[in-house]
């Protein structure tokens, strides 16, 4: 039986699940232990603020993690440096370090993704900028309408379309914002002091532009664990370009409007990430399918809840399935998996 460690936050939680009791308290840690006993594995719960480098060696151990929300993400730069520091003493941790670092992070999303996938699947135009002042170098080369995405943010709360080159001004001064009073008084005394000196940006939050796919009134969000596909399609508030976080008009699983073409799609992403798990953002112009955003860890799982089936690719094709498995035993299903591949 192998061991896995599963590393926990401050909270004592793990993972992310819809619906889960205690409210945001994660995955039923006594569920998981006994689904990954099936699977022949031998599940321990530790806090990351306990991992000891000096004392112990952790070379080819199993590490599998949770993220963090926490508002500034404070408690999540602690969690990139413990999973970091792992990988570089020759623990295996699932997922990559890179997907961790990537969550809620749409700048080192897009990089990855531009490092990891073919260009098939990175079809859009994108910039990425850490400050305001950077856009200025390359608004000339900016197509309208383009979309703006904070780096930080879900369901949409940070992104934005912009028609123009003042209402892109405008948009990107909101979503890079940093001043401070003091700390641009100091600056301005500085270039009264210092001769040539040149004040830092009042505008330091890093974000993207987004090249922006007319017409679209719905996109999919599709969930891969392992085996299973989960899908859900999602459509375009009303008077609104975005789909995500409007919460109306889902439909999920067999109701959904899928066709096999989005899930092949899906499949050919996953497998080329090296990951056991991976939420999806897809759209689809009528002509082309698109890879929006993708996490890999701590995304949202309410799909599940939703669905009456998931799907499962065979020699048939697509064939979906009763959604009668709980989350803690398709995770852990999916960890397992990837471990013995």
């Amino acid at each position: 039986m192998s061991k896995i460690i599963a590393l926990t936050d401050y909270k004592g939680n793990f993972g992310s699940k819809h619906e889960d009791i205690p409210y945001r308290s994660g995955m039923d840690q006594n569920k998981l232990t006994l689904y990954f006993k099936e699977l022949q594995h031998d599940l321990v719960f530790v806090p990351f603020s306990e991992i000891d480098f000096t004392s112990k060696s952790y070379i080819d151990t199993f590490f599998i993690y949770t993220s963090s929300e926490d508002p500034n993400y404070y408690y999540k730069e602690f969690i990139e440096d413990i999973v970091y520091a792992l990988q570089i003493s020759g623990a295996i941790a699932i997922p990559h370090y890179n997907f961790l670092r990537a969550n809620n992070n749409k700048v080192f999303m897009e990089l990855l993704r531009e490092i990891v996938l073919p260009k098939q699947f990175c079809k859009l135009t994108t910039y990425k900028f850490g400050t305001y002042e950077e856009l200025l170098n390359h608004i000339d080369k900016i197509s309208y309408p383009i979309v703006i995405k904070g780096s930080e943010g879900a369901s949409g709360t940070s992104v934005f379309l912009s028609k123009n080159k003042q209402d892109l001004i405008s948009k990107v001064k909101k979503v890079s914002k940093t001043f401070s009073a003091k700390e641009y008084f100091w600056e301005l005394g500085r270039t009264y002091k210092h001769k040539g000196y040149k004040k830092d940006s009042m505008y330091r939050d890093k974000y993207i532009l987004q090249e922006f796919i007319p017409n679209l009134q719905k996109d999919w969000k599709v969930l891969v664990f392992g085996k299973r596909y989960y899908i859900l399609t999602r459509y375009a508030r009303e008077n609104d370009f975005r789909a995500s976080g409007s919460k109306t008009n889902y439909k999920s699983g067999t109701k959904s409007e899928l066709t096999d073409k989005i899930l092949d799609f899906a499949k050919q992403i996953f497998e080329k990430l090296d990951i056991p798990h991976v939420s999806l953002d897809i759209a689809f112009d009528g002509e082309k399918y698109y890879l929006i955003e993708m996490q890999g860890l701590y995304f949202g799982t309410s799909i599940i809840n939703m669905s009456d089936a998931y799907f499962v690719h065979n020699n048939e094709g697509w064939i979906p399935e009763n959604n009668n498995i709980e989350l803690e035993k398709v995770y852990a299903d999916c960890i397992s998996e990837h471990i013995n591949q």
